[in-house]
């Protein structure tokens, strides 16, 4: 059985800028506690909403997709498979669709006329289910490559908070938290161990799914984002990841200090609860977790795309040396968890 690995990586992000205290500034009830301190979120981009520049999710999936093909080795024609990831799918300015599939429409406007393509939804573990799936196509020998993508217009949760949140605490404020963004990745068979996938594993805990929710407003005709941070940052749901790994890990004969991993990628959902999370995952695995990468004070959460913003932007920085060993753990509503290591030598933006 081959090996995948990532052959290009293209992103968006809008130009507007909003920081966390003009958010702040708009609630009529302040909370009781410093949003921007517990979260780490400065800014995060909101997309245009002008008429004739509306960024919806296609137009922010369209930017990514075609930004990672002018550094790929495929053009369109030559992808085999395209898989949408994204929890919005809004084109034509807000309009929302399920059918036809957002992966179909890329593909069409992209000219990859012969992709197979289908959508993929999974919360905020999106792009990596996306990744998941495709991975296992490259190594069955069912295709030779793909483009995983996701565009986020998810700020729209934000705006149903702002306007909604009436209370010092409230299960909308992880909703002030996120950004919009576009995200896509090519994967094709890998030659070598210096870029390769090296494994990549998912699954749900079903237990925890109601701690997080999307849903039409219970008070208005907005869409909101209900969450119960309290629990969700707990170590109950923060032993999903390392009590996984280790198991993987252990029928393998292998254990997490021998990986060698030189960074960490978490998903983007809070600066005070990942060292948290580190440190339960250190105890767990019986030795110090390697250098976190993240972006959380200058974009927020950007949802499904969020690992992979960060590995666009510290790329972009130079910040990964080649043949650094990454691995990147998702945190999603559901919830999903899970791990995916990868060594990145020739992945450049």
């Amino acid at each position: 059985m081959s090996h995948s690995r990532f052959e290009s990586l293209g992103a968006y992000l809008p130009s507007n800028i909003v920081s966390t205290a003009e958010l702040i500034s708009r609630l009529k009830v302040p909370p009781s506690f410093d949003l921007e301190k517990i979260t780490g979120i400065k800014e995060r981009r909101f997309r245009d909403t002008r008429p004739g520049s509306v960024e919806d999710s296609f137009a922010l999936a369209m930017a990514a997709a075609r930004d990672c093909l002018s550094r790929s080795r495929y053009g369109a024609a030559e992808l085999d498979v395209i898989i949408s990831c994204s929890i919005t799918r809004s084109n034509q300015g807000t309009r929302m669709y399920l059918e036809p599939s957002f992966a179909s429409t890329i593909a069409g406007a992209l000219g990859a006329e012969q992709a197979i393509t289908f959508d993929v939804s999974n919360a905020c573990a999106g792009m990596l289910t996306g990744t998941y799936l495709l991975d296992r196509l490259i190594r069955d020998g069912v295709v030779r490559n793909g483009m995983v993508v996701s565009g986020e217009a998810i700020t729209p949760i934000a705006e149903t908070a702002v306007e909604e949140i009436s209370e010092k605490y409230d299960l909308q404020f992880a909703s002030l938290s996120v950004g919009d963004s576009g995200c896509a990745v090519v994967l094709d068979q890998a030659t070598d161990e210096s870029d390769m996938i090296h494994y990549v594993e998912l699954f749900t805990a079903a237990e925890h799914s109601h701690l997080c929710l999307g849903m039409p407003s219970d008070k208005s005709a907005g869409i909101a984002l209900y969450t119960d941070n309290r629990k969700m940052h707990n170590e109950a749901r923060f032993l999903l990841w390392p009590d996984a790994q280790r198991d993987f890990l252990d029928e393998r004969g292998a254990g997490f200090a021998h990986e060698s991993f030189d960074y960490i990628i978490h998903h983007q959902f809070g600066a005070a609860a990942v060292p948290y999370l580190n440190a339960v995952a250190a105890r767990e695995f019986g030795t110090p977790m390697p250098p976190d990468l993240n972006v959380i004070e200058k974009y927020g959460n950007t949802s499904t795309t969020s690992h992979f913003i960060v590995l666009h932007d510290q790329l972009a920085a130079e910040n990964i040396a080649a043949g650094s060993k990454l691995l990147m753990v998702p945190a999603a509503s559901g919830v999903v968890a899970g791990f995916l290591s990868t060594t990145i030598s020739s992945l450049k933006v």
